[in-house]
């Protein structure tokens, strides 16, 4: 009998947890090419396109100003990746600030003192490429524009195999 509630209890974490699992999904698998899109580094800036960047390792983030873990991750991605990795010509790194605007995220910048390219995606526009729900998430681009890498939430054992995979490509 208590091996049976046992078995019933391991059985509904598993179902949950596969669930939670779910929540993450991404519309590109790790392989394929990143779909190209426009977006601008600042306010009434010119547009850039993705593609613009290839040749570089690319890493994309998506956040929120009122997520908690973005709020945890993010000054880890300014110490540990762009205050090492900025000066390199093989390396880019944007983060979007899902559903917020110019006005939002310049405040953010002035407020943390963030020094990487905090870029708006006010309609989700290029968040949409990728996901419909769940931040933070990390994406990294191979020179070839392909998706080498994707995590969704803030682990600190996860984001060391980030800090791990930007090492190999960039100080070789």
């Amino acid at each position: 009998m208590m091996k049976n509630i046992l078995l019933m209890g391991l059985l509904t974490l598993s179902l949950l947890h596969a669930g939670a699992q779910d929540s993450g999904v991404w519309k590109i698998p790790v392989g394929a090419p990143v779909p190209d899109f426009g977006f601008s580094l600042k306010k009434g800036g010119d547009s850039v396109r993705i593609s613009d960047y290839k040749g570089k390792l690319v890493l994309i983030n998506f956040f929120a100003t009122w997520c908690g873990p973005c709020r945890a991750e993010l000054p880890r991605v300014q110490q540990e990746i762009w205050n090492l990795y900025k000066n390199n010509p093989r390396f880019a790194l944007f983060v979007f600030g899902r559903e917020e605007g110019w006005e939002k995220m310049n405040a953010f910048v002035q407020q943390t003192k963030f020094s990487f390219p905090v870029l708006a995606d006010p309609d989700r526009r290029v968040f949409s490429l990728f996901a419909d729900s769940f931040i933070p998430r990390n994406l990294v681009l191979d020179e070839t524009g392909k998706v080498i890498y994707r995590s969704v939430g803030y682990d600190k054992k996860e984001f060391e195999s980030l800090l791990d995979l930007l090492k190999k490509h960039l100080e070789k």
